[in-house]
């Protein structure tokens, strides 16, 4: 991909200082060629990748460069109602020497009576704990001797849906997790839970996941509700290492204010684990895709609760015509419990810009405000 793309997805409001006339006609010209390309692409229904190099920080990571692509294709190309499917693919390297990488797949078989998903994750980072329960993560104070640990997590969690009436899935889920810490500070090593489930880091469970899903698209929704319901049994019968249990609960609504584009995006989501959970595995909030802004790993407990309402604009030109330039902004709130009665809310805020990479699907930026920190991800699609 030549070095004009690079520069134009990294920078996207075209800003070049000092050009004359004839340097920006030939690369506007090279950029209207290339989209003429991708369109053809995308209407043909063929293979679409788009690299991206950038920044990052988030409180657990520090600043970050982190580079990826967007790979997007149609599963049959005959089929001009199928929705594309995706696989987001992201690397990168932070100032506190972490490394980590994802992929987050979407795929879509034989008419969209198949779906296929699955999330690829592993982190070797250095990391805080604070310990389980909201009067630790609001009290412990972060330093190198109370949290200071490293943490090595790899997860695997693909799974297979049938669509048996429309918008109405069923199939199953198989969820394969491993974290292990070293190098613990004397008040992480003594924390009852890590103490005794650090030597049992391996976990594999399989479950039942139904969706009710009406989602003009799945990756980046417009209109339509999204029901996940879920429940995993993990456990020895798979070789994991520890028995224990988790529901969830994804609860969606996207709705069009003004012209396309321009949606509230509302979030219920709820997990529930029980049993002998270990630290690992205890729900949490703060990650790229809930409450964003908060320290990933400091708000743990058995179950956890969130809301959120998001509004994204879409930008429009002069002529009508929707932009490739898109603004959000949110509120929302979090709590954690060792049961369901949740009592400490989290409340959370942010604004982000999506630029549009390939239709439909986009590169995200956020800026997410916690209670004591903020964070700045860079990251494909949205966040729900």
């Amino acid at each position: 991909m030549k070095k004009y793309l690079l520069l134009f997805l990294l920078f996207p409001l075209n800003i070049y200082a000092q050009d004359d006339s004839q340097d920006t006609a030939r690369k506007q010209s090279f950029l209207q060629r290339y989209q003429a390309k991708q369109a053809i692409k995308e209407k043909e229904g063929r293979f679409m990748i788009t690299p991206v190099l950038g920044p990052g920080y988030t409180p657990e990571l520090g600043f970050s460069l982190a580079g990826g692509a967007l790979l997007s294709f149609k599963t049959d190309r005959s089929d001009t109602a199928l929705q594309r499917s995706s696989i987001p693919v992201t690397v990168g390297y932070s100032t506190t020497g972490a490394f980590f990488a994802s992929a987050k797949a979407s795929t879509f078989w034989h008419h969209d009576k198949i779906r296929g998903y699955a999330d690829f994750w592993v982190k070797n980072m250095p990391d805080n704990y604070f310990g389980i329960g909201y009067d630790n993560g609001h009290n412990v104070i972060k330093s190198d001797s109370t949290t200071k640990y490293n943490r090595t997590w790899f997860q695997i969690n693909p799974k297979v849906l049938w669509q048996f009436q429309k918008n109405w899935l069923i199939g199953g889920v198989l969820d394969i997790n491993y974290t292990k810490g070293s190098n613990a500070c004397q008040m992480v090593a003594s924390d009852p839970n890590y103490a005794k489930y650090n030597d049992k880091p391996f976990n594999a469970g399989l479950g039942i996941e139904a969706q009710i899903d009406s989602r003009d698209v799945a990756v980046s929704a417009w209109s339509g509700w999204f029901v996940d319901l879920q429940a995993i049994l993990y456990g020895s019968y798979l070789g994991g290492d520890n028995n224990y249990e988790v529901a969830s609960i994804d609860i969606r609504r996207y709705i069009q204010l003004f012209k396309p584009g321009q949606i509230l995006a509302l979030q219920l989501k709820g997990r529930f684990a029980m049993d002998n959970v270990p630290y690992g595995e205890m729900s949490q909030l703060g990650t790229p895709f809930d409450l964003r802004g908060y320290l990933w790993g400091q708000y743990r407990d058995k179950c956890m609760l969130f809301g959120i309402a998001e509004y994204r604009h879409s930008f429009y030109k002069a002529n009508g015509e929707r932009s490739k330039h898109e603004a959000a902004g949110w509120i929302g709130a979090g709590s954690i419990a060792p049961d369901m009665a949740f009592k400490n809310w989290l409340p959370n805020c942010g604004i982000g810009y999506r630029y549009e990479v390939q239709p439909r699907m986009a590169l995200r930026l956020d800026l997410g405000i916690g209670m004591q920190n903020i964070g700045f991800y860079f990251n494909f699609n949205e966040a729900y």
